[in-house]
């Protein structure tokens, strides 16, 4: 089918003349079909609607084509050239009215089924795409999960470690009330402002020798603790008597905020204490007959 017809067709399709020009010059006058697909994969090129210009090798040879073919060299004559250019000129005779339609009707199928193939290769992107955001939303759910049983499980570390530490103290304090209590039922009410007068030592013969003084014992321990303030309290312990009793004092007979956390330690030689020897009795400790101790915050 030749050039002129591609384009009427193209044309009456709807179709630019700068467009229709470049595809059919493009796919080397090959079919309407081909000149379709040219146009429908260049239609967002910058130059598809400014006026073709065929190249100058083409236009020299389709010159040469006809010379060689319908001329015979330097015998050619007028007749020759005649039949030339009535096989052009029939060659380029327009459609007719029923070929037109025929031509027509099967472009617009033709461009049916390329919008048919269309629509559905859109279907399957978006197809694809719905399924990737659907595993990513997947996976963003399983991340937020995961970061929520993360917090939990940090949440009840946290509270079954205060639960601990609470307990702790507990067992402390009702240790320390059991202590007083059996201190208080063995001094059977008898307290240390008894006005009774000491026993007086018995005259010795001066030939008898007395004996060489041992080692005392120590049944109690003068604690003296330095507050925050530079301030400080002073009592008395039983050497039985664990570190926790002290703590429980100076937060009974202090002036500290209720509920201040504080370490105590021994400035020399320098001991710190810990919640290990809140149990141990002071004597253990080395707190006996007497001792100096400093509170500093936690």
């Amino acid at each position: 089918m030749a050039q002129l017809t591609k384009l009427e067709s193209l044309l009456e399709m709807g179709f630019d003349r700068n467009r229709v020009e470049r595809a059919v010059a493009n796919t080397e006058d090959q079919g309407i079909e081909e000149a379709m697909d040219w146009l429908t994969e260049h239609e967002n090129d910058p130059d598809i609607n400014e006026p073709y210009l065929p190249p100058v090798e083409k236009v020299l040879g389709g010159a040469a084509t006809i010379c060689t073919s319908d001329l015979t060299g330097d015998t050619a004559n007028e007749e020759n050239i005649q039949n030339a250019i009535d096989e052009t000129n029939k060659r380029k005779r327009p459609l007719t009215e029923e070929e037109k339609r025929k031509q027509v009707k099967r472009l617009e199928e033709l461009m049916r089924l390329k919008q048919v193939e269309q629509r559905e290769q859109e279907r399957a992107q978006e197809v694809e795409r719905e399924k990737l955001r659907r595993r990513q939303g997947r996976e963003l759910q399983l991340i937020h999960q995961k970061q929520q049983d993360d917090m939990k499980k940090q949440a009840e570390r946290c509270r079954k470690d205060k639960l601990e530490d609470k307990q702790a103290r507990q067992r402390v304090t009702e240790k320390i009330a059991r202590d007083k209590e059996r201190r208080a039922q063995k001094s059977g009410g008898v307290g240390p402002s008894s006005t009774a007068a000491p026993p007086q030592p018995t005259p010795s013969s001066p030939t008898s020798q007395a004996p060489l003084p041992s080692k005392k014992e120590y049944d109690e321990s003068r604690i003296q603790v330095r507050l925050f303030d530079g301030s400080a309290i002073t009592a008395v312990f039983k050497a039985e008597e664990p570190l926790a009793a002290v703590c429980v004092y100076v937060q009974e007979n202090s002036n500290m905020p209720q509920g201040q956390e504080f370490t105590m330690l021994s400035p020399y030689p320098r001991h710190v204490y810990t919640e290990q020897d809140m149990e141990t009795p002071l004597r253990e400790l080395g707190l006996v007959p007497s001792a100096v101790l400093v509170l500093t915050k936690k």
